[in-house]
């Protein structure tokens, strides 16, 4: 029998014909093409910024010789009293937490004139937003320059300076929290008459709350992390001990309050992953390594939990509801809390009075500032020092892509190969997250010598504890379908990394590594201080010289450099979303 084959009808191929030239062919937008080009221009710069600083990692392992007959001749690590070192060491903490605080307090209303959805009018928002932009582009220790020229020495100047420059951050990530509410129970309120303020109180608030305890904590840690800094412009706590210390060539002191301030960071991370499992519990708290030691509850008190977790039909009710382990340790973390932070403004020893009366030194004050002037050194230098500047902070971050790339897919638990290896990457970040960039710079001058190689190091190796942090986190939280149905059909661990996990957060790691850019830039600066050269030698010359112009136009070249990091990151954003 022969079998011939049978065409469809014409009528039916010429269906299926036209519904192939009406279905629309799937086209990469102008937008998006551009974006992908302008990746690939500043990827490029990267590279060439890198070859130009000419770092040697051949070199830089020779120096160890160097490490190693610097500090025979140091003599090993010495610290201040006991005493002394104790007074320190609360006295910055307070002063961390106080500005923090201040921060926070401050963000709520910026916050709720950024988010779209509650501000009461477009230009408000838009004043809201751009005070947000502005404060986080503003770097710390400029204000914390000027607060000490109106208030002087001590905590004051700090606790402002860490306050209104944290304001960037939080209410950034206030204002986007409030966005992502359910708009159910605010709208309802409104329905039944009720005040903005009974919206917000009762609509808004209880849904962001656990964001907000995160991104404060968060805020907490960075702010500990950069108090060292402020030392170097006469902030009072650890960081001005330890350049006294540095100023004074007693290197092994010096390096003893930056072993100091190491642990500190460290113990304060642990507190915080704590406080976040205390009052958000396991859900909310996060996956940090520290976040998981205090998340694990015996199956008694998990039992306990989902008997006691029901709803109450009278308020009365509720009012006597059963002591369990988890309410009382809520209530007594509740109460640690409020003592903490009243003991924060204490130990802070502010002088409320400066409140009231630096107000009239404003004006002396401003006017040594303006008009902004380069001075001796002209445009040319100054502007090829931010140059500089923006060249180690390109060079860093491509630096901390590569390697958190790695570190942060293995930190992950669907893609590291087993949770040994997942706890110890994860362990690692943490470690790096808690060494100030700081400290390890003044660490790698020390051993390599002035240069921007030490500065693009030191901001290489410590933006690894944050970006290999948010690959980790970005990578945990895909879709687990595209994984299994690889997995499922024989794929290797690496082909679904390769298929599946690194496309689907591809996008969150172009906004992370934008991020991670806008921080370098600033960071970049400060490392200048210290001799990690760009622009930030001649900030603190300025400063220290009393030159306030030329203060002023360094400042508004940094503001210029950040805003423009800032707006590419927000476009990059939008387009990739």
């Amino acid at each position: 029998m022969t079998i011939t084959a049978t065409r469809p009808p014409a009528s039916t191929a010429s269906a299926d014909a036209a519904l192939q030239a009406r279905a629309p062919r799937r086209r990469l937008s102008p937008e998006r093409i551009s974006a992908s080009l302008t990746l690939l221009v500043i990827a490029g710069l990267a590279v060439v910024s890198l070859r130009d600083i000419d770092i040697s990692f051949a070199g830089v392992a020779d120096s160890l010789g160097n490490a190693e007959r610097f500090f025979t001749r140091v003599g090993g690590l010495s610290f201040p009293e006991p005493a002394e070192l104790l007074q320190q060491t609360v006295l910055t903490v307070g002063l961390v937490l106080t500005g923090t605080l201040l921060a926070a307090a401050l963000s709520v209303p910026i916050a709720y004139l950024a988010a779209s959805n509650t501000t009461p009018h477009p230009a408000l928002r838009a004043l809201a937003r751009f005070i947000g932009v502005f404060t986080r582009a503003l770097p710390d220790v400029v204000l914390a320059m000027v607060f000490v020229l109106m208030f002087s020495l001590g905590t004051l100047p700090g606790i402002l300076a860490i306050g209104i420059h944290s304001i960037g951050m939080i209410s950034k990530m206030f204002a986007d929290a409030i966005e992502q509410i359910d708009e159910g129970p605010r709208l309802a309120v409104r329905a039944a008459g009720g005040s903005r303020m009974q919206e917000f109180t009762t609509g808004v608030l209880p849904q962001v709350l656990p964001s907000w305890v995160a991104t404060v904590l968060h805020r907490n840690d960075i702010n500990l992390r950069g108090s060292v800094v402020l030392g170097y412009v006469g902030v009072a706590g650890l960081g001005l001990e330890m350049s006294h210390a540095f100023k004074s060539l007693d290197y092994g002191l010096g390096l003893g309050i930056a072993l100091v301030i190491f642990v500190l960071c460290v113990v304060m991370e642990i507190i915080s992953s704590a406080v976040r499992v205390a009052m958000l519990g396991e859900k909310d708290a996060g996956r940090g390594v520290f976040v998981r030691l205090f998340s694990r509850r015996s199956q008694a008190e998990r039992t306990t939990a989902a008997t006691t977790a029901r709803r109450y039909d009278t308020v009365e009710q509720a009012l006597r509801r059963p002591w369990t382990p988890q309410r009382v340790r809520n209530t007594m973390a509740g109460w640690i809390a409020v003592a903490v932070v009243v003991a924060s403004v204490v130990v802070s020893d502010i002088v409320w009075g400066d409140l009231l009366t630096f107000w009239s030194k404003v004006p002396a004050i401003a006017a040594q500032f303006w008009p902004p002037d380069f001075g001796n050194y002209g445009f040319a230098v100054i502007g090829a020092a931010m140059l500089d500047t923006v060249k180690i902070a390109l060079a860093a971050t491509l630096i901390t892509f590569v390697l958190s790339l790695v570190i942060g897919s293995l930190a992950a638990r669907n893609v590291a190969p087993n949770r040994g290896v997942q706890g110890g990457f994860r362990l690692l970040l943490v470690i790096i997250r808690g060494i100030p960039e700081l400290i390890l710079a003044i660490v790698l001058i020390i051993i390599t010598g002035l240069g921007p190689q030490a500065g693009t190091i030191a901001l290489a190796i410590g933006g690894i504890g944050l970006l290999g942090k948010l690959i980790a986190d970005s990578f945990e939280e895909v879709p687990r379908g595209p994984e299994r149905a690889l997995l499922a059909t024989g794929a290797t661990r690496l082909q679904m990394y390769a298929a599946a996990t690194f496309p689907q957060g591809s996008r969150a790691l172009i906004g992370h590594t934008f991020y991670m850019l806008d921080t370098n830039v600033r960071a970049a600066t400060l490392l200048g201080i210290v001799g990690g050269g760009g622009v930030g030698y001649y900030l603190l010359n300025a400063g220290q010289g009393s030159n306030y112009p030329l203060v002023a136009s360094i400042v508004i070249m940094i503001l210029v450099t950040v805003l423009a990091v800032e707006g590419l990151a927000m476009w990059m954003r939008k387009v990739f979303a």
